[in-house]
């Protein structure tokens, strides 16, 4: 299989302590990517990814680490651009940059004095920013939201022309914003139908693009929960999802999350793969007690099936 095709596995960080110590196991079980989540403020605790990611990183020395996602509208965009231009040269280029605008805790947007109905023109305007700060010697940019002079990043990402950046949403401003600005789809809460609806509508955007003929790579990010009980998966991935959303996710789990028996994962990833998927980052939602398991399971029963 070709790299290009190769199907890469990563799965996020389910803690905010003992980072250093799960990136291991993670990276000792062959997962290519571990992945953080951030919030300034939500529903339940959180971690901020590059903070997060540059411990994972620090620890290992093969696995890829990537913002699952980035609240890119609550950071000044020359702040970020520095921020994962540092991690990927401390990394020695295992950084890839995964974005998104929020919007879904609106007080986390009055605590850090961004108006929440200005996150998707500030995310498309700092995306210009980074790539531009990340492959030019120095930039001059006078936009809306963002005024640079001469400014230099340096050193810039070890990664050449830089990190890959993943645009993560569910709609078609986040595909517009991929087409445009992206190397990465990362849908989440989607079904395989929506991923591949997705896919080839960015690649008809793309085309249309000034970045024509250059690939977006397909990815997804999903919630799963792994057990030989149907039933006590399904329930707990319920749960949890409900508790992290602040909304009921009875009947959602089993559409939109990878839940069930080993056999009932493996079959429904497969699906998001022949969907187009090429990057899946899964994160655990299960009980708090059943994380370990619930890792273990993935690792040894699904896992093998996409290698």
């Amino acid at each position: 299989m070709s790299q290009a095709n190769r199907i890469e596995i990563g799965i996020s960080l389910h803690r905010v302590d003992d980072v250093a110590a799960s990136a291991r196991e993670f990276e000792d079980l062959g997962y290519d990517y571990v992945s953080s989540g951030e919030h300034v403020s939500f529903n339940v605790p959180t971690s901020n990814s590059f903070i997060s990611l540059a411990v994972a990183a620090g620890a290992t020395t093969r696995i890829r680490v990537v913002n699952s996602i980035a609240l890119v509208p609550l950071y000044p965009a020359a702040l970020l651009a520095k921020l994962g231009a540092a991690l990927d040269v401390a990394s020695g280029g295992r950084f890839e940059l995964g974005v998104g605008i929020g919007g879904e805790i609106p007080r986390e947007f009055e605590a850090c004095g961004v108006p929440v109905k200005e996150r998707g023109p500030r995310t498309n305007e700092a995306l210009e920013v980074i790539r531009r700060l990340w492959t030019e010697p120095s930039v001059t940019f006078e936009g809306r939201f963002n005024r640079l002079t001469d400014v230099s990043i340096a050193p810039q990402p070890v990664q050449r022309p830089h990190p890959r950046i993943w645009v993560s949403g569910r709609k078609e401003a986040a595909m517009a914003r991929t087409a445009r600005y992206g190397d990465g789809w990362l849908p989440y809460m989607y079904t395989p139908e929506m991923l591949a609806s997705s896919v080839a509508r960015i690649a008809e955007l793309r085309a249309e693009s000034d970045r024509a003929g250059d690939p977006v790579r397909a990815g997804l990010f999903a919630f799963f929960c792994v057990h030989e009980d149907r039933d006590t998966a399904n329930r707990m991935a319920a749960e949890r999802l409900s508790k992290q959303y602040a909304q009921d996710f009875s009947t959602l789990a089993g559409r939109y999350a990878l839940v069930g028996t080993p056999e009932d994962v493996r079959v429904r990833l497969g699906e998001f793969v022949d969907a187009g998927a090429r990057t899946v980052i899964v994160s655990s939602a299960c009980a708090a007690d059943y994380v370990d398991e619930n890792h273990r399971l993935f690792a040894n029963e699904v896992l093998p099936a996409f290698r």
